[in-house]
């Protein structure tokens, strides 16, 4: 009975360890084949689209809505005002940045924009972007 046991534990053991190799190698391939897309080490950069929809989301969820509207002029212009007046280029969308990082006046009457130090360059970008998507322009450069 004792040999019996014994018998089956290693033959149980033997089966278990050859299943269990070939899984590794299936790992090891599967995590090989989710990055052989990459050409560089680079991440990929995102689309004008992306970057409209994460500008977009940190409008959101930003204290904007206090001063500013989509369609209509609360205490400063809304988006779409904004969005009319300067082109959709990457100058545009860096001046904006700065504003919104530095804050402004004088382009919108006397009431100065607040300055939103913490947010970064690359964020004030995005929600810049977003803005000037707001009358169906598409980016220029």
């Amino acid at each position: 009975m004792k040999k019996l046991f014994v018998l089956i534990a290693l033959v149980g053991m033997a089966g278990f360890s050859l299943t269990s190799c070939g899984s590794k190698k299936e790992e090891k391939k599967e995590e090989a084949d989710a990055y052989s897309d990459y050409e560089t080490a680079e991440p990929k950069a995102a689309s004008a689209d992306d970057q409209i929809a994460q500008g977009q989301a940190l409008v959101d969820a930003s204290d904007c809505k206090t001063c500013h509207h989509p369609t209509n002029k609360i205490v400063g212009p809304s988006h779409t005002d904004v969005a009319k007046k300067y082109e959709f280029t990457k100058a545009n969308v860096t001046m904006l940045a700065g504003k919104i990082i530095n804050g402004g006046s004088g382009n919108w009457g006397e009431i100065p924009m607040s300055p939103h130090a913490d947010i970064s360059q690359a964020d004030a970008e995005k929600m810049a972007m977003y803005v000037l998507s707001l009358d169906g322009e598409k980016p220029k450069d």
